[in-house]
């Protein structure tokens, strides 16, 4: 007695693109043929190395390291959990482009999402010139929070993907929605929730794999034999002209040596995360810091966490702003590494910075550590 086959119906998940092949992968194919590749990662902690082996960079890796046995592999992964597209901008230079990665993979459509539009949209460019200016070839992955379920299972692609891939049309960079792929394979069965994201957010072994398997099958066909050849007679390629004007690809870094301080304050190096040199740090409310910059505006990188103080600032004199950051559990007492955006709305040219150390006086902070990384400067 025969059985008849029933496929699994089409869902409106089934009509959006997992892949998009835009430009050829033409530095990555070069240094393959000379015999080394640097690969770089871009994300948050999806895609953050904490030596546990179970994030999507390291199946990708490994595919890498199995199917060009006779080249040498260096990996810069400069993923730091929590942030966005904004730290990712200003810690380029230092994390990737010095680094002289070759290929770099960028994947912070989860962290961007609360990020108001225009923000991450300069933040994303920027980061994406800067990359792309410095000769590296760039591609885009997208992973998923709960918060793009309603559209995605509708087959709508939410905003935090699609202004991406309106950066990636107008770059000819190509884009993996590894998200996308990992929730057909719930749909159709063959992956539960919980061995895709074990905590509602971060994938693990099973659903990295899943997300590593996505990325490898666009790096297959963009390192064949056939694009290898035609890579060859390629033209180089030239950076367009912006689609914003405010992007951040001339963001810069101020020397913490430049700011002048009142207070107890101390420069000391950071031995205990590699994304961090030097802090700038104090334990004193009170204590004030100020700078002269020339710019639009101005973004704060600071190593904090329930032990760490807040702050007031002003620009020109102005009124005095309070700072209130996010304190997480899993931050513990002073283990998170955030952005904290300022402004980008400033006259282009010089300014004058203030800060005066405050106690937070909230129950998720309770203590006055300050540290100061970074002094983003955006021109």
């Amino acid at each position: 007695m025969s059985s008849s086959h029933n496929p699994i119906p089409a869902q409106p998940i089934d009509g959006l693109a997992v892949h998009r092949h835009r430009r050829p992968l033409v530095r990555t194919l070069h240094k393959l043929s000379t015999g080394a590749l640097t690969l770089g990662f871009a994300g948050g902690s999806i895609t953050a190395d904490y030596g546990q082996n179970h994030n999507w960079p390291n199946p990708v890796t490994n595919w890498f390291v199995e199917n060009f046995p006779g080249v040498r592999f260096t990996i810069e992964n400069s993923a730091i959990g929590a942030t966005g597209s904004d730290s990712a901008c200003l810690r380029a230079e230092r994390e990737l482009i010095a680094r002289d990665c070759d290929l770099t993979f960028v994947e912070f459509a989860v962290n961007d999402y609360e990020v108001p539009t225009p923000r991450r949209n300069h933040s994303r460019e920027g980061l994406i010139r800067k990359l792309l200016a410095a000769g590296q070839d760039v591609i885009l992955v997208y992973t998923y929070r709960q918060d793009f379920y309603p559209e995605m299972i509708a087959g709508k692609v939410p905003a935090s993907i699609a202004e991406f891939e309106a950066l990636a049309d107008h770059y000819g960079l190509n884009s993996v929605w590894m998200g996308l792929a990992a929730l057909r394979e719930v749909c159709a069965g063959r992956m539960t929730w919980e061995e895709w994201l074990p905590d509602g957010l971060h994938s693990h072994f099973r659903g990295s794999f899943c997300y590593a398997q996505t990325v490898n099958t666009l790096l297959r066909a963009e390192l064949s034999d056939e694009k290898s050849a035609s890579a060859k007679t390629a033209a180089a390629s030239t950076l367009p002209p912006p689609l914003f004007a405010k992007n951040w690809q001339n963001a810069t870094l101020l020397p913490l040596t430049s700011v002048t301080t009142t207070g107890p304050w101390v420069l000391k190096r950071v031995s205990c995360n590699e994304h961090l040199d030097q802090v700038l740090e104090t334990h004193a409310p009170g204590s004030r810091l100020e700078f002269d910059f020339t710019g639009h505006g101005l973004v704060l990188i600071t190593k904090y966490g329930k032990r760490s103080a807040e702050f007031n600032y002003r620009i020109d004199g102005g009124e005095w702003i309070p700072v209130v950051r996010p304190r997480f559990d899993w931050g513990g007492d002073r283990n998170m590494v955030g952005a904290t955006f300022l402004t980008e709305d400033l006259s282009p040219g010089p300014h004058h910075f203030e800060m005066i150390v405050t106690h937070g006086n909230r129950p998720d902070c309770t203590g006055t550590e300050c540290r100061i990384a970074s002094i983003g400067v955006l021109v």
